[in-house]
């Protein structure tokens, strides 16, 4: 799978299976995956604490912290779409309008 080849409908029957397998339903409620994103999204964030902007642009060039940054961010996308899905927003329908609003509210220079 790579971003390429993969649709984001094929990312959310991944995430839906995952839970699924492990009747978790029963926690996947918007407060509680709101919160727990809210959680990895910190996790991501200490990967960059106390660094310099410089320092910070520096950590996709080594491996390792990349990867673990790659981790919490693959969490945070895990949890945004476990959240589409509980909820039943369509993810692409959605950004595309957020994105014209934004495009209004922020016009390119």
């Amino acid at each position: 799978m790579s971003d390429e080849t993969t649709t984001v409908n094929e990312l959310r029957i991944l995430v839906e299976k995952f839970v699924a397998e492990r009747d978790w339903h029963q926690f996947h409620n918007p407060k509680n995956l709101s919160m727990s994103l809210a959680i990895e999204a910190a996790e991501l964030m200490e990967h960059f604490q106390w660094l310099t902007l410089e320092e910070g642009a520096k950590v996709k060039l080594d491996e390792k912290r990349k990867h673990e940054a790659g981790e919490e961010l693959a969490d945070c996308l895990a949890y945004v779409i476990a959240i589409a899905n509980a909820m039943e927003i369509d993810l692409s329908e959605t950004l595309r309008a957020k994105m014209i609003r934004n495009a209004v509210k922020y016009p390119a220079p």
